[in-house]
């Protein structure tokens, strides 16, 4: 009988590129591999954490404590854990959950096989199991972050940026093409510096243009630039490649100078502002998502109304915002008190949010009449949902087409009239 594993995995797309690369060994060795699994009742369970802020790591020791018991009561054969929260907390966690097997870190996780009696296949370390519709990937281009932000535990868990070889990633592409893959979204913890350490120079828009050319990629969209050291040239691919989305996600995290120095940002405001305006004048019609952080020890109200400024002037077309955690070991903790009290950060939150979702409720509607091209990913309910190129997979808005739409296929592209919107998804036909 195959043993079946159920991998379950918190955190961030780049966390479950890894579930997927080791899903692909273990179905390689002939295990049923189960991920995300409404009822995760196999005899081998894998956890991949998150521990980058206070309700990640939360969640990871929930998950986890949920199945270490049911290991005590024999219903679990094996129980391991890997990812961030197990890189950052290895011996914590070994004391006070001795139920778990073995934990592993953020890069040693196919020790898993080994420990298994297993052999680790080489030769499938550039193919993964999808977890994704089989339409569109996470395309994981570089491990670690060399910056050095006040608030960011990332460096402390990835460690330094490490770039992936560009024959590799084109190699990684070219096999999910043949797969069906269509849309690659490209992540790291820092594209701006994709290339400085393995080319001694930015190669983002050198990359950009190489996986543009390879037949049936039809969208590549950016996630998790860096602004100080932006690599403009990305803008030129963008504007000139047409399978190359006109779409930036950009964390800027705030805008006063004041909060930018505190926050090792290595950027001003004005650079901001003028960064802001460069992306716009390169690429029109960009759609820019970014993320601002509110909180952090130091932060007045006069800071969070030069935010506001700032959102008003950019109309950001998606923004996500998070309230400041104590993180030990960064340099925020280590060098101020956390002093804004939980129901303050809480309140400035829902302000800025609010801002921004009057904003995208403008945005969205207009682009009432206007013909857009849509993927679609799945039927649900009453529509088929689909996404635009300026819409990344679970975090952006969705476009719901009527189900009784006839030949309307789940992977494929169509020109969709928009006929409604709100702010949160658009309705077309």
């Amino acid at each position: 009988m195959k043993q079946t594993v159920d991998v379950i995995t918190l955190g961030c797309s780049k966390n479950l590129v890894d579930s997927e690369q080791l899903m692909r060994q273990f179905k390689a060795l002939g295990y049923k591999v189960r991920h995300d699994a409404a009822k995760p009742d196999g005899n081998m369970v894998i956890i991949n954490t998150c521990g980058f802020i206070g309700d990640a790591k939360e969640e990871s020791i929930n998950t986890i404590l949920q199945f270490a018991a049911r290991k005590r009561k024999k219903k679990l054969d094996k129980l391991f854990v890997m990812g961030c929260l197990s890189e950052r907390y290895m011996k914590e966690l070994q004391i006070e959950i001795p139920e778990v097997d073995k934990f592993y870190g953020k890069f040693n996780y196919t020790n898993i096989l080994t420990d298994l009696g297993q052999e680790y296949r080489a030769d499938l370390r550039l193919e993964r199991t999808l977890t994704t519709p089989s339409h569109f990937a996470y395309l994981k281009i570089s491990e670690g972050c060399n910056r050095a932000c006040s608030y960011c535990a990332i460096p402390i868990i990835t460690g330094k940026h490490r770039s992936r070889s560009m024959e590799d990633i084109e190699l990684e592409v070219k096999n999910l093409v043949a797969q069906g893959v269509k849309e690659f979204n490209i992540i790291a913890q820092d594209l701006s510096s994709y290339g400085l350490d393995k080319y001694k120079a930015q190669k983002l828009p050198e990359l950009l243009e190489r996986l543009s050319d390879i037949p049936g990629v039809q969208w590549l969209r950016l996630h998790y630039a860096y602004p100080a050291q932006f690599p403009y040239d990305i803008l030129r691919v963008m504007r000139e490649r047409t399978n190359v989305c006109s779409y930036l996600d950009i964390a800027l995290q705030h805008v006063s100078d004041r909060m930018l120095s505190i926050m090792r940002r290595k950027i001003t405001k004005d650079q901001t502002y003028e960064l802001i305006k460069h992306i716009r004048r390169e690429v029109p019609g960009i759609h820019i998502r970014t993320t601002m952080l509110v909180g952090h020890p130091g932060e007045t109200d006069e800071d969070i109304a030069e935010l506001k400024e700032f959102m008003a002037f950019a109309r950001f077309e998606r923004l996500g915002a998070f309230t400041y955690s104590n993180e030990e070991g960064t340099h925020a903790y280590e060098t101020y008190e956390d002093d804004i009290p939980e129901e303050v950060k809480a309140q400035r939150l829902n302000d800025i949010m609010a801002l921004q979702q009057s904003i995208s409720a403008e945005i969205n509607q207009a682009k009432i009449g206007t013909q857009m091209q849509v993927m679609i990913d799945r039927k649900e309910g009453k529509y088929y949902i689909g996404r635009t190129e300026f819409d990344s997979p679970e975090v952006d808005p969705e476009v719901l087409i009527p189900i009784d739409t006839e030949g309307i296929l789940v992977g494929e592209f169509y020109n969709a009239t928009i006929v409604d919107a709100t702010e949160f998804d658009l309705f077309a036909k």
